[in-house]
């Protein structure tokens, strides 16, 4: 049992939990760290990660890291790609990073068959600003800036990132997984895998888009925050395998 709960060579020993209760962050986190060192590529390591809650994953993890400025990671990751081809490079994103601020940089990046391993936590709110209206937010969501409900002919609809993704000729596996249950956080690591086993093939770009709460800008306890993953989340973004070469 001691071994089952040990905690991942490639986190920190030493660290402040940065992340409000009930975030799915950590567990994000977590099992990145978990994959890095099951593939033994630790020391091959380089994240990039811009502002957002997405950034505390410093804290957590101990490996070689860009901070980026808001939106473009991706855009820092393809430099550090391009000088270290050797590396194995990813990025770590908010949703509203990641599908607005930044969708240029992720798009094209994905365009281009970047050998780069990206994820983006979707909480369809912008989570360390204060929960304003973002890229996912759903159909009917009050937010800090849309306080009467997200409206199409106002707000417009909210993106499906991993399919987006799924469509660019470059990229080599995009990917839907949630945290809500203990076996979605297996499947959630069997694809975060896969994500970076396409990098080190050679394959081209790898994407997970992985969808979790935000009990505070939500205002819901955990166990709420995770039903509406659940109830409201997946139907309109369903879980899934939407692209693997």
């Amino acid at each position: 049992m001691q071994q089952v709960f040990s905690k991942p060579k490639s986190m920190k020993k030493d660290f402040r939990y940065t992340f409000c209760p009930g975030c799915d962050h950590g567990i994000a986190i977590r099992l990145i760290g978990e994959v890095i060192d099951e593939l033994g590529v630790r020391e091959e390591i380089i994240s990039s990660t811009s502002v957002g809650c997405s950034v505390f994953l410093y804290d957590f993890l101990d490996i070689d890291a860009v901070e980026a400025p808001h939106g473009r990671a991706l855009a820092s990751a393809t430099g550090v790609k391009r000088a270290r081809p050797d590396k194995v490079v990813f990025t770590y994103s908010g949703d509203g990073d990641f599908a607005s601020i930044g969708l240029a940089e992720s798009m094209h990046t994905a365009l281009r068959g970047e050998k780069i391993t990206a994820f983006c936590i979707n909480n369809t709110t912008y989570g360390m600003t204060g929960g304003q209206l973002g890229p996912t937010t759903l159909m009917g969501q009050k937010t800090t800036t849309s306080p009467t409900g997200r409206n199409q002919d106002y707000y417009g609809y909210p993106i499906k990132i991993a399919e987006h993704i799924a469509l660019c000729d470059g990229t080599a596996f995009s990917a839907r997984v949630s945290l809500d249950t203990v076996a979605n956080i297996n499947k959630a690591k069997q694809a975060i895998k896969k994500a970076f086993q396409v990098q080190l093939e050679g394959k081209g770009f790898g994407f997970v888009e992985i969808l979790s709460s935000c009990p505070t800008n939500w205002h819901m306890t955990p166990e709420e925050a995770h039903e509406r993953v659940r109830n409201e989340m997946m139907p309109v973004f369903p879980l899934g395998v939407f692209k693997e070469i």
